[in-house]
Formats: C-alpha cells, sequence, structure tokens
C-alpha cells in the first residue's frame, strides 16, 4: 500500500511539543526555557492556528506548564512521560499509509548512546495512543530531525548521521535507503554531507537544509567571517543545486544568513541554526538570536512563505539543551 510522509506545510489535526521538566538537566536553564517554550506555544496555537499538545515529563513540569499557560486558548497539557523534550527525534513520525495516518516509531539510542535517559524510548508509544494513530514498529535506529521530507516521497538527509555507526552499524546508502522506503515511503533520499560543527545529533539535517515548497530547499550562507559552518553550508548547496526531486525536477536552492558564530557565553560556539523554524498551520516559527543574522533570516523566511506569519522567538535557553524548535515539536497531520 501506498504510503507517504506530508510535508511539514501540509495541514496539521496537532502540533505536540515538549516542555522542559527536569530541573536536574535543565539547572539554571530550567525556568527561562520553560518560558521559551510557553512562548512558543503561544504562538502555535494563536497566529500558528494550532492545537498544541504540550507533553510534560514530571508532575513538577506539569505544574509550571498550567502556571505559565493558565487561560491560553488552543494549548492542551499532556502529562507523560520523557527524558527530556526532543519530541522529533524520540516522538513518532506520522505517515499516511493510504487512506489511515499511523504513527511510526523507530529504535531511539540516544543519539548514538550520548544521552541514553529513562522514559525516552516510550515517547512515541505515549503521543501515538493520544492521537488514537495505530503505532507501527521499524527496529532501525533513526531520529526525525535526521531527515526532511517534501510529501512526494524526497527525503533529505545527512551522510554523517543516517551513516554514522553509532546508529546502525554497517549501514550503506542503499541500505538506508531501502528501510526508509519500506518505513516511510521515500522513492528517492537526497545525500547531504557534514551538518552543523558542536552538533551532538551527529549532523541533523533540521539545522542544515530544509523543504520550503515543493522543489524549493533553503540552506544557510555564513554570516561574519568566524562561522564556523561556512564550508558545511556552501558544500550543502553545492550538492543541492545538482539533484533533482523524486519527481525527476531540478532543486531550487535559497540561501538564508546563519546566526554566525554563537557562543555559550563562555567563548564555545554552540550549534545555532535558523534552520531550526517549524512549520505551523498559518504561521513559521523561527528560532532568533541576539545577531542582526535574524533579522534577515525572517525576512527571507517571509519571502518563502507569504500566505503565512513568520514570528521570530528567542531559544537561547533552549540551545543550552542542544537543540531548537523543530527539535522540540512534532506535527501531527490532518
Amino acid at each position: 500500500m501506498d504510503r507517504i510522509v506530508p510535508a511539514e506545510w501540509a495541514p496539521h489535526r496537532a502540533m505536540w511539543l515538549g516542555f522542559p521538566s527536569h530541573g536536574e538537566l535543565w539547572e539554571d536553564d530550567l525556568t527561562p526555557a520553560q518560558a521559551e517554550v510557553a512562548a512558543l506555544a503561544r504562538a502555535l496555537a494563536g497566529p500558528g492556528g494550532e492545537r498544541v499538545r504540550l507533553l510534560t515529563g514530571t508532575p513538577e513540569g506539569e505544574a509550571a506548564a498550567r502556571a505559565l499557560l493558565a487561560g491560553v486558548s488552543g494549548v492542551e497539557i499532556v502529562p507523560g512521560r520523557f527524558g527530556d523534550i526532543w519530541l522529533r527525534d524520540t516522538g513518532p513520525i506520522f505517515v499516511r499509509v493510504g487512506g489511515t495516518l499511523e504513527a511510526r516509531a523507530f529504535r531511539f539510542n540516544g543519539w548514538g548512546g550520548k544521552y541514553l535517559l529513562e522514559h525516552d524510548d516510550t515517547v512515541a508509544d505515549q503521543i501515538a495512543t493520544a492521537s488514537g494513530a495505530p503505532l507501527a514498529r521499524t527496529e532501525a535506529v533513526l531520529e526525525g530531525g535526521a531527515i526532511d521530507h517534501d510529501g512526494f516521497g524526497t527525503v533529505l538527509t545527512t551522510a554523517q548521521c543516517l551513516l554514522n555507526p553509532n546508529r546502525n552499524p554497517g549501514w550503506t546508502e542503499a541500505e538506508a535507503e531501502r528501510v526508509l522506503a519500506q518505513a516511510l515511503g521515500a522513492r528517492k533520499v537526497l545525500w547531504l554531507g557534514d551538518g552543523l560543527k558542536n552538533d551532538h545529533t551527529d549532523g541533523h539535517v533540521d539545522n542544515l537544509a530544509r523543504f520550503v515548497a515543493p522543489g524549493v530547499v533553503a540552506c544557510p550562507v555564513a554570516f561574519g567571517k568566524d562561522d564556523p559552518n561556512a564550508e558545511a553550508y556552501d558544500d550543502a548547496a553545492r550538492r543541492l543545486s545538482a539533484m533533482t526531486d523524486a519527481r525527476g525536477e531540478r532543486l531550487k536552492v535559497v540561501r538564508i544568513p546563519s546566526p554566525g558564530f554563537v557562543d555559550d557565553g563562555e567563548g564555545e560556539y554552540v550549534p545555532a541554526s535558523h534552520m531550526n523554524f517549524i512549520v505551523a498551520n498559518r504561521a513559521v516559527v523561527c528560532p532568533i538570536y541576539e545577531t542582526q543574522a535574524s533579522r534577515f533570516a525572517l525576512e527571507a523566511l517571509r519571502g518563502l512563505f507569504p500566505d503565512r506569519a513568520v514570528i521570530g522567538l528567542p531559544s537561547t535557553a533552549v540551545l543550552t539543551g542542544g537543540g531548537s524548535f523543530h527539535c522540540i515539536t512534532q506535527q501531527e497531520p490532518a
């Protein structure tokens, strides 16, 4: 039976969002991270036109979420259990199989064994149960942030992540493509090289390049002479410009300014990316940073999504955990 992962810009029934709930993980960043996620929930539920299903991981997290979002229409707090908030990677990927929506669960191994946290391997079950979608399992290790979809069966990924031996030892491009075709209906896989430096996900593509429309891919252009990812950005753009999608159409590549060098306050680069935006029903919400490049990135996104509001929100505290808005969300297609 034909199966396909709908594009992110297709209509959603709900948007799942993880809420920072563990003080021992977030430490001093817990309260500011909770405030940033609450702001994201408001934007998604308001101008974004989403039914936000906010998954909390502890009773303390639930209490904080209810206090921050009391009276906000369109936000449903769903008490649950998780190791941390990265639902893009621990939750299911929703696949349309004929006329049925299926939740597809892959194995999650803590990004190659780096962060193995209790309950992360149960998140896909929790979301599938709450959504009412049947759950189908695939034994391969895969995180949702490692792939991006155009709704026609084209999948965008990086070899650095998907072929990393810390996920599926011995995987080749052919084996990965076979699994993606069987589980997600992939008709063509587009392979990029390396992702961002200091990214514990080993180069997730949702920090590097994203489909923004059929046949159109956005990827960064370096901002500032000290941008540590200039070479990776240019390599991705060169590869993409020579590629065609599953329909046989040549890709159009749009370059969007990166945030440049963003540090952790102690001079160490952190993998900030404007590519980690989330496409909601009526808006696009993009992480922004204290750099002029964010203003330019928002203007570029407005040109790419003229039918949606484009909203920039700070993601500094969330980024201390290793990701941003796309990483902590998962759309449930309509």
